[in-house]
């Protein structure tokens, strides 16, 4: 990749354009895309109900995007490890099984913000 290329609009452009290919390649491709994406609807109008204040929304915000972002990079991840090694091999099991964890650890993070947040305003 050169790195003295000029600054142009056309090409800052075309960057926005594959990422947004990106996103739609994750949400087309990943089953838990469109669970986290509905869990996060359910946390938008669970907000709006109880009436979350403007720093409870910083966090809740911030929760989903980390869920969203890990599960995208664990994506990524996937897909590089299957080019790379397409047969099984025990590294390459050990490169998603780590990357998973992150998923997860991400998803339990989220769900303790949104219990933090959330209970007091149920009970």
């Amino acid at each position: 990749m050169n790195q003295n290329k000029p600054f142009r609009i056309s090409s800052r452009i075309k960057s926005f354009s594959y990422a947004l290919k990106g996103i739609k390649l994750f949400f087309i491709t990943q089953h838990n895309a469109w669970i986290h994406a509905f869990s996060g609807a359910g946390v938008v109008i669970l907000g709006f109900v109880l009436k979350v204040n403007t720093s409870e929304w910083c966090w809740l915000i911030i929760a989903m995007a980390m869920v969203i972002i890990s599960e995208m990079l664990n994506t990524a991840v996937e897909f590089l490890t299957d080019l790379v090694s397409p047969g099984f091999h025990l590294q390459a099991e050990k490169v998603k099984d780590v990357a998973a964890g992150a998923v997860l650890i991400a998803a339990l993070t989220a769900t303790v913000i949104g219990a933090v947040i959330f209970l007091p305003k149920i009970f």
